[in-house]
Formats: structure tokens, sequence, C-alpha cells
């Protein structure tokens, strides 16, 4: 889904401290007057002698082996256009970010002001030293042509303009699939291409190695179809230019067997399409709105086979499917260049990769019982974790091959562990959430309306089709709120508590039911319904929304008792426990019990194990678990080893498939060579925990906060476990970010309680 941005918002993101998005971080401990004497004077010298005496010491003694430089000169940005390297930047640290998440490469963003082809060479040709690849962004065709083949001439590392081959690797694996689709042979198909700027040729010259005839092909820009009797074309149009009698797009289409746009919104017509083949290939590729609307190619054609450069419609050709896993499988062997059949390699690996059965986390992530190969599955999805283990060893395979390879992989299997150990297939956890939610987007009641941060989260919930918001408190200040901030919440549905008097009365009279044997009377419970953590929960309650999101301005008690008093516990459940996701550059680790039970005893301890296992797999993920404390199994006395001693072997004979063990120390669970060198006879010997309980609250509430304010790991929680009905309870002072993932966990809580019920 393509979501609405707001100006402000995104104004607000990048200006946020630290201002933009990112920043260089030591790799090596600098504590102490040793460490820097190490780091610097006088131990630097000791590697750089040992780089002057052999230059590819460099790679051993330096970060340059996963360190990508991101230039532009900012002549061709999006779809900006020529704004300036300056105005260029904010992209540049964003394609950086994607080579940092997706494959755990490090990259500096350089923005080069100079428009001369042959000086920007140049400049960057003498930046080699530094870098273990090049990638080019945003330099406008027909410059970017040769600015990329003379850098690759010159260098011996990686260079790659990703505006050409990224788009041209993506569509290539697709038109794979489409043609085995439909049955058609590339070397007979009749292939138009709107467009013809560098992904345009990078694609056609890419199709050609496939085996696309280029008398097949014709190709239009801004000024019509490109024929050989049109004068002063470049290079790059020239070799492109057809004899074909036609002089439109409509012409040229009549009989087409493939469509290929890089070019402007809806310049492919109905009418036009309907002249195409049988079984037409219709990739729209032009962003953020394609040359035909994909409702309109469906409902013209029934037989078209389309994709297009948006996330909220069936075969997305996104660049990131093929950038961040090339770059890495080319690092990862030293590779001196990225070759013809390296990028080939990276095409078919991803097409292949489409014909494997999806796995369970990505079917549950795009909300999709079956996903299969066919004419809605062409590609793979951006958040499949088998991407980087697929694509990058096909391509370094590939670099050795060939002989571009300085060194060679030898242990396969070795390098597909430390590939995913290099990003943690968890890091997208969030966003496996926020996709499901958007399947079902269910009403969301947030109870704390008249605050700016609430009302910036639910207005992203609703942009972002993950809720329905409907907004709690004060109508006025909700108003005037949206109001001064131009938001665009006026569908919203707003209560006040203290204006719905019926139904407060309705609501007392339930809560009178539920308590009145509880020390509640009738006064009581219409009094409690004026608060709005009470008056929310009861509408979850009787199905009037379906979660409750409170808590950013109240201490947690004040939330949680309300609808524990209202909603209860769910059926078979002894108790509610809360958790908390940490995520580091290690993956994603789940903190249990951080906010709700005190001290507890064995059989609770057990009891907030189950809950923890099963809300971890709630997150698509499969539990290892550590029992914490401050002994390795039994190596220390004391009432706090021994009761975790006894709840993680209750927890393991109820539940003799979980993998779980303890008591164990919190780095000695972490540490995968720690726990295999000293307790081998240990469940996690040869892997680590990626679950932690903490024997009381106290512990596991100082740890995940520490670690979040020191540790550099950022949290999302509480996530609280074990309710009837979807209720979530923020952190005090939680960003729009916090509150917005706590939403979306909400709606795919309450989706699953719907089945459920």
């Amino acid at each position: 889904m393509c979501a609405k941005i707001r100006r402000n918002e995104a104004l607000d993101f990048h200006e946020s401290k630290p201002a933009g998005k990112i920043e260089v971080t030591p790799t090596k401990p600098l504590r102490t007057q040793r460490d820097l004497a190490l780091a610097y004077s006088p131990g630097v010298a000791e590697p750089c002698l040992k780089i002057a005496e052999n230059v590819e010491d460099v790679y051993r003694y330096t970060a340059k082996g996963n360190l990508v430089g991101v230039i532009s000169n900012g002549t061709a940005v999006l779809g900006l256009g020529n704004i300036g390297p300056e105005a260029s930047k904010p992209v540049m640290e964003g394609k950086g970010v994607l080579f940092k998440k997706f494959a755990g490469i490090d990259v500096f963003d350089i923005e080069i002001d100079e428009m001369d082809p042959d000086r920007f060479i140049q400049v960057v040709r003498a930046l080699e030293p530094t870098f273990g690849g090049i990638n080019l962004e945003d330099i406008k065709a027909p410059e970017s042509f040769k600015i990329e083949r003379e850098l690759r001439d010159q260098m011996n590392i990686p260079v790659m303009h990703d505006d050409q081959h990224g788009t041209a690797i993506i569509s290539s694996a697709a038109l794979i699939n489409a043609l085995e689709v439909n049955g058609k042979k590339i070397d007979e198909i009749k292939i138009v291409v709107s467009g013809a700027g560098a992904a345009a040729v990078a694609c056609t010259d890419l199709y050609i190695t496939l085996g696309a005839r280029p008398e097949n092909i014709c190709m239009a820009d801004s000024k019509g179809i490109i024929r050989k009797d049109r004068p002063n074309l470049d290079e790059q149009k020239a070799k492109y230019a057809t004899d074909w009698d036609v002089h439109t797009l409509e012409e040229a289409l009549d009989g087409a067997d493939m469509f290929l746009g890089l070019s402007i919104a809806n310049i492919l017509m109905p009418e036009t399409l309907l002249k195409m083949s049988k079984d037409p290939i219709v990739f729209a590729l032009a962003n953020p709105d394609p040359e035909i609307a994909y409702d309109l190619a469906m409902k013209t054609r029934d037989d078209i086979i389309m994709a297009t450069g948006r996330s909220d419609h069936p075969n997305q050709v996104n660049n990131v499917l093929g950038f961040p896993y090339i770059f890495r499988g080319a690092l990862d062997v030293r590779a001196k260049a990225i070759n013809e059949e390296m990028k080939l390699a990276a095409v078919y690996a991803l097409a292949e990769l489409t014909k494997q059965p999806v796995p369970e986390m990505v079917l549950k992530a795009y909300h999709s019982k079956s996903m299969k190969f066919g004419r809605e599955y062409l590609i793979p999805k951006p958040f499949d974790p088998r991407l980087i283990t697929t694509i990058s060893p096909a391509v370094a395979r590939a670099a050795m091959k060939t002989g571009v390879s300085r060194i060679e992989i030898k242990d396969w299997e070795e390098y597909n562990i430390e590939l995913q150990e290099r990003i943690g297939t968890d890091q997208r956890l969030i966003s496996r959430i926020i996709n499901r939610a958007r399947r079902d987007p269910k009403r969301v009641l947030f109870a704390e309306a008249d605050d700016l941060i609430i009302l910036k989260a639910a207005q992203m919930a609703q942009d972002e089709g993950v809720a329905i918001p409907v907004l709690m408190g004060n109508r006025e200040k909700i108003h005037r709120i949206i109001s001064e901030n131009e938001m665009d919440l006026a569908s919203c549905e707003i209560i006040d508590p203290l204006e719905q008097e019926t139904q407060r009365h309705e609501f007392a009279r339930h809560f009178f039911e539920m308590r009145q044997r509880k020390g509640v009377s009738f006064h009581q419970a219409k009094k409690l319904m004026t608060s709005r953590n009470y008056y929310g929960a009861m509408m979850v309650n009787l199905g009037l929304a379906d979660a409750l999101i409170s808590g950013r301005s109240n201490d947690y008690p004040r939330t949680i008792v309300p609808a524990l008093q209202t909603i209860g516990v769910e059926e078979g459940i002894n108790r509610v426990g809360g958790m908390y996701i940490i995520s580091n550059n290690k993956g994603n680790f789940f903190f249990a019990d951080t906010t709700v039970n005190l001290d507890p005893s064995v059989d609770e301890l057990v009891d907030i194990i189950g809950l923890t296992a099963r809300a971890v797999r709630f997150f698509d993920t499969e539990p290892r678990i550590a029992g914490l404390s401050y002994s390795n199994f039994g190596s220390a006395k004391g009432d706090v080893p021994k009761k975790m001693a006894a709840a993680v072997a209750k927890a393991m004979q109820k539940w003799p498939d979980l993998m779980i063990d303890g008591d164990i120390q919190a780095n000695v669970a972490l540490n995968k060579e720690l726990l295999q060198e000293n307790y081998p006879f240990s469940k996690l010997a040869g892997t680590f925990a990626n679950t932690l309980i903490f024997p009381n609250l106290e512990s596991g509430n100082i740890a995940y906060k520490l670690l979040m304010e020191l540790g550099g790991a950022e949290g999302i929680g509480p996530v609280l476990m074990g309710m009837k009905k979807s209720v979530h309870v923020l952190q005090v002072g939680s960003s729009v970010r916090d509150v917005f993932n706590m939403v979306a966990i909400a709606v795919v809580d309450a989706q699953v309680t719907a089945q459920r019920t």
C-alpha cells in the first residue's frame, strides 16, 4: 500500500534530532585510554604498515569490505528531476538505510556538486580506496550511461547504477515468469517500451540478453516513437530506433505481446490495451501512478498479466528486491565488478524463488492463505526473508565463476547462516504486523485523543489503512487540535463520555452486574463510567469497538485495572502478563514479564512462559526461551535460581517440544559460543535465546528500560498478553511511532480474537 504522506509529517520525521536518517557508530570499545591508543595513536600505525606492505589487507583491518558509497549529483532525483546535490541528500541517506536494513551493509552517502560527466568520473574514481563498492544513484541519462561504463572500466570494485540495473533485474525476473505463465517465447514476443531513460534502456538491454530480439522491440520517448529517420538521436536511443511503420504508441501496441512503461501516468488507454495480443504482459512501472491504473487495466482485460511499482497491487517491481542482496554477494567475495553474469544470476534466482513454497510468515504478513506462482505472483514479496539467502549466494557464485572475485566462499551452509545473522531475519517483524493489520482494519478506540501525539498516531493509522480510529476525549479540544495541525480526521467518530449520559447509565448497569458481588455499588459503577478507561473498556467488551489503546499519560495500573475488571482474561488463562520486544542490530528479543506480575511464584512463572511462547509465535517467531537468574544451572544458590529452575522444569514437562532452559544468566543465554562451549547439554546449545523470562517484574522492567536508554535498542510494547479482547497499554510518553506500532499490534490481536470467538 502506498501510504499518504503529509508534508509536515515528512519534514518532522527528517528534522527530529538527530537530523537525517543515518549516523556513524564505532564497532570497537573506546572506554579507556588503552582503547583509544589501540584505535588511534600509536596502535593504528600497525594496521597502516600492514596495508602499506599489502594493499589487500585493507579488507582485513578496515571496514572497506562492508562499505558502499551511495553517490549522486542530484540530476534525476526520484520524480523530482534535477534538484541538485544538497536536495538529493535525503534520498541518498534513505538508500543507505535500505542497504543497512536489508543486507547489513554500511553506507557513506556522497553528493557531488559536479554536472560535467568527465569530472564526476574523476572524483568518484579517486574514492576507490575508501569503498568496497559504489552505488550510483539518481544521475540523469544519457550522462549516467557514460559515467557507469567508464567507472566500471576504471575501478576494481563493484559499480552499479541502480536506477538502471535494479529495475532491469527485477522486471526481468518477472518477465521470465510471466512468459512461463502465458506460454510465449521471449525471442518471439513483440515488446513496446514507453520511456527511454536509464531504467527503460537498461531493462531493454537485459531483455535482449535474455533472448528478446532487437527487431521485435519498439521504444517511445516524450517526442513519440524513436524511429531510425529521427535526427540527432543519442547513442542509447539510436540503438533502439525502429523501422516499424508506426508513429504513435497506440499504433505500436497493435498486436504487441508486452508493454513496458517507465514514463508517465495514464499514457496507456484502455482502448489501446484492447489491441494487444492474447495474454498481454503489462509492466506499468511509473511511480507513484502507473501508465494505466491497475483496476482499470484488470477491468479492461481479464487475461492481462500485470506488474506495477506499487505495493498495493500484485507483482510490485521494487528495486529493494535486488540491490541490497546483489551488493552483499559482491562484497562477500570482494568482487572487482558487478558483471552481466552476476546480474543474470540475480534474475534467475529471483525468478526461481517465486516458484518455491512461500513461508508462513510471508503469508501472514500479507494476510494471504495461499500465495503461489502465477499471474498475481510473478516475483517475491519485498519482506520475504529468503531473499538474502537466495540472491546473495547466487551473485557470489557468479562472481567466482567469472573470475571477478578476490576470495572464495567454500562453506555455503555457513555463509547462509552468516547472511541471516548480519541482519537478523526478525528485523521486519513490525512490518509484517502492519501488513497483516491492513488486510482487515479494526475499530480502535483511542482513549486519550485530546493529545496531539495520539491524534498523529491515529492519523497515521488511518492513512496507512491499519485501523479505523475512534477518538475519545473532550470533543472541543480534539476538534481544535485537528484544525490547528491540519489533520484529515473529520470522518472519525468522536466520543466524549461526559456527553453520553444514556450510554453511561447502560454501561454502569452492565458493570454493576459484573462486579456487584465484588464490592461495587451501582453509584460507584456510574461514577467509574465517567472515566475514559472504564468507558472505553466497556465499549470493547460490548463489541462497540474492537480494541482499546490507552496509557500514554497515565500510570500503567490506571489503564490495566479497568480493562481487567471490565473485559477480563481469556478463557483458560489464569493471569495476564506483559511483554516488551527489544530490537537491535542482532534482531528482536522478547522480554517477559516486564509490566504486570510483581514477584511471580513457580506456577505463575509457568503461566507467564506459556503466555509468552504463544505471544512470540503471534509475531511469526519460534521462541527459544531462557529462564533468567544470577546462576547457571545451579552454579549459585538462592531463592531466584531455585524458583526459575523449578519453573523451567515444569514448563518442560508441560510443553515437551518447547525450546527452553534455565536457570541461566542473561549473557550466557544470549551468547551462542558460551553456551556451546560451557553448557553443551543445554536445550539452547548451538543457538541462543530470543525470549527471556525474568524472575520478577523489577528485573525485567529495569532491563528493558536500560537497554532502550543506554543500549541503543528500540522497544515495542508493552504487549499485554492473555486478555479476553484486544487491550493494549502504552508506555508513558510514547512517541507517534510507538503508538502506531501498538495500534497495529492491537488490530492483529483483535483479528485473532475474532477468529477465536
